[in-house]
């Protein structure tokens, strides 16, 4: 059996069609079904349903044999131990720096002046800040980042952004984009040795289909 790890949403969608140029077709949809192992049309393929924080987790230890995480993940939890032979060009967005439409973020960075940072991103964060050489204090956030600026918690806040929409609608501005992210293929390396006659077609069939995409 191979098993594949994936989240739900994004991902999981812009997955689906890579899959599908290597044969495989999940026959249930994630989203009517609390079902967290999913099959497909090949009864030696199954996908399992994960957080997207998970998925390196599961791979790197067994659980999984490969899947598909977002750059920024890899970045953050860490990607060590995982083989990822693969930008797969999907769930494309941004790590950017945010600030309220007031805040003169430019001239705090430049003074040296130490400003609050909020995010989910610590790492991520911690090292672009460390690489400017721009003091900060983190504050570790699990979701609404964009009430930290608005509420006096933090000056900043590093997150996501694919539209801008999200920010431009509780009057916050992108003053920074710095790491642009997609999403990977990561494979667990004895996998890769063990199952490499049936691993290494859905490999080149996922390459073939990101290259035909350009």
């Amino acid at each position: 059996m191979i098993t594949l790890a994936l989240s739900k949403g994004r991902i999981f969608e812009e997955t689906l069609p890579l899959l599908a140029a290597a044969g495989i077709e999940v026959t249930e949809d994630p989203e009517k079904s609390r079902k967290l192992i999913l099959a497909t049309n090949r009864p030696d393929v199954r996908v399992v349903l994960v957080r997207a924080t998970d998925v390196p987790t599961y791979v790197q230890h067994g659980g999984a044999d490969l899947g598909v995480a977002g750059k920024d993940v890899l970045l953050e939890h860490g990607g060590e131990g995982l083989f990822q032979p693969l930008d797969l060009k999907i769930a494309r967005c941004r790590m950017s720096v945010a600030t309220r439409d007031d805040f003169d973020y430019d001239t705090a960075v430049k003074q040296g002046s130490r400003i609050r940072v909020a995010t989910k991103y610590t790492e991520i964060a911690r090292r672009h800040f460390a690489d400017k050489g721009v003091h900060v204090d983190l504050i570790k956030l699990y979701g609404s980042m964009e009430l930290a600026p608005l509420t006096g918690l933090a000056d900043a806040i590093v997150d996501l952004v694919s539209t801008g929409s999200t920010l431009k609608a509780n009057r916050l501005r992108e003053v920074e984009p710095f790491l642009e992210i997609s999403s990977r293929l990561v494979v667990n390396q004895a996998a890769l040795k063990l199952k490499r006659e049936r691993l290494r077609p859905m490999i080149d069939a996922f390459a073939a289909a990101v290259a035909a995409r350009g």
